[in-house]
């Protein structure tokens, strides 16, 4: 089975870059996407509706902001949008769809550089989104989570990080809860299999940055370590174009 994420910084924006036909190209058996900034009506029809598919859509409430979607060709037993908590909810930043063997979470996880506030809230995130997953890998449920995490785990996860080692994606408090999560059981599958640096997935668009490749390695796949014996591979998909990020993917 093969799992892309990918935050593709606007749908509509990503589909003039020829994401439907990169899409149809890769053909993968559920593709997860972040920040699509549309409601589905919004996205063309041979998108919006992609044969073969069982779509799933969680938009903000706010018009052109956040919001994720779940292509999969199975059909998932159940699909939640959400925590149930309205302050997170209401962004459109969490699918979580249920299949016989694991749990699939979607996450487009917040921004804390804009103040204080959206700091904390993402903090607060991050929280609930453990505490909601701690929860059903205690009933026994397998746990696989993508998506921009809107963190750098580690110095070698960044081109530049004493420039960063202030701002937030970068800051001590994020990375101890990246820390915190692993410790609760959780892998970082691109790091299980590659421990290399100049590894990214985010680039300043503004900068050109990623022509130099100065760029930073926030969109994970995670899975509790359960799931391990059924992990093949685990990889950046670096040269496709289309948005500041680039598509993940994992192979179980």
């Amino acid at each position: 089975m093969r799992i892309i994420s990918w935050n593709v910084n606007g749908i509509r924006a990503a589909e003039k870059k020829g994401l439907y036909d990169w899409f149809k190209k890769e053909s993968p058996d559920i593709l997860c996407l972040q920040e699509i900034k549309a409601q589905p009506e919004q996205v063309p029809p041979y998108l919006r509706n992609m044969p073969g598919y069982n779509v799933y859509w969680n938009p903000a409430e706010r018009k052109g902001y956040s919001g994720v979607v779940i292509f999969s060709k199975e059909r998932p037993i159940d699909s939640k949008k959400g925590f149930g908590i309205d302050k997170f909810d209401n962004e459109g930043r969490t699918l979580i769809c249920e299949f016989p063997s694991f749990i699939l979470f979607n996450i487009y996880f917040p921004n804390g550089k804009k103040n204080q506030e959206r700091l904390n809230y993402k903090l607060d995130f991050y929280d609930t989104f453990l505490a909601y997953a701690d929860n059903l890998k205690t009933k026994g449920k397998n746990i696989m989570v993508c998506g921009d995490f809107n963190t750098a785990h580690k110095e070698i996860d960044l081109a530049r990080a004493k420039e960063n080692e202030k701002i937030s994606g970068f800051l001590p408090i994020e990375r101890a809860w990246i820390d915190t999560f692993i410790d609760h059981g959780y892998i970082d599958t691109f790091r299980y299999f590659n421990k290399e640096p100049d590894q990214y997935t985010w680039w300043d668009m503004k900068t050109r940055a990623r022509e130099r490749n100065v760029g930073w390695r926030i969109d994970y796949f995670f899975v509790n370590k359960e799931l391990l014996p059924h992990l093949k591979k685990a990889f950046i998909m670096q040269d496709v174009m289309g948005s500041d990020h680039c598509p993940i993917e994992i192979d179980i």
